[in-house]
């Protein structure tokens, strides 16, 4: 190896490491308690190193959304290539973006905190978290396609703005503050109860009338979010 090489290597892992020590940060703190001084001391280096790779911690934080955003595009593609209905790579695909907030919940956070206001529309990295996520809604948008072609999805429905539809949803769902999960338990439901239902409630709306399904009926393709509930005050009095 070359000593263009590396120093190529070099500067590639040293960049590596200021990421790894900036997520380690945001992870455990909010992004106004981060601040670059705190990374450069995490990492060992000084500050203005920080900014040879870094335009601002804008930029850094940015780069460690684009982390999580790979992760959830690569869970959306498995589900893609599954063999499979198109209807049933519908709710594998909303169950994976719900194993995605139960495994990285600092990344799901991030990335939805970054979808705010706080954040310049200047930042190069935006455009890019855009097209991520964007690539995700385009694969969910290619199920739907392929489930109106195979006729486990109804016809009537336009595959762009049903894969809108559920993609806002998955979002609302797994972003919901904790005074609308308070509510539900409050009913007797816990939050996975709730997010069971969903899957229960949608599947049968979007499935075609030839093919009415349920998605105690994806069982065998990997889908587990399939049980009916029932509030837990009413299963108290059962028992």
């Amino acid at each position: 190896m070359g000593i263009a090489d590396r120093r190529q290597r070099e500067k590639e892992q040293r960049k590596t490491e200021i990421i790894d020590a900036a997520e380690s940060l945001f992870f455990s703190r909010s992004y106004e308690e981060v601040s670059m001084e705190d990374i450069a001391r995490e990492v060992e280096l000084n500050k203005a190193t920080i900014y040879l790779y870094f335009k601002n911690k804008e930029a850094l934080y940015a780069t460690i959304v684009l982390r999580g955003i790979d992760i959830l595009k690569e869970k959306y593609t498995e589900c893609m290539e599954k063999e499979v209905s198109g209807i049933v790579k519908i709710a594998l695909m909303g169950q994976a973006y719900y194993q995605f907030a139960q495994e990285y919940p600092d990344y799901l956070r991030m990335i939805h905190f970054y979808g705010s206001e706080r954040f310049s529309k200047e930042n190069p990295c935006t455009a890019e978290i855009g097209k991520g996520y964007g690539t995700c809604r385009l694969i969910l948008r290619d199920a739907i396609q392929e489930g109106i072609d195979d006729s486990t999805i109804r016809s009537d429905l336009d595959p762009f703005l049903t894969s809108m539809y559920l993609m806002i949803s998955f979002m609302g769902i797994l972003s919901m503050e904790n005074k609308w999960k308070l509510v539900i338990e409050a009913e007797g439901f816990s939050y996975e109860q709730y997010t069971s239902e969903f899957f229960r409630f949608i599947i049968p709306a979007i499935s075609s009338g030839s093919h009415k399904m349920d998605v105690k009926d994806f069982a065998s393709s990997g889908f587990f979010l399939t049980e009916p509930v029932a509030p837990e005050k009413e299963k108290r009095k059962k028992s």
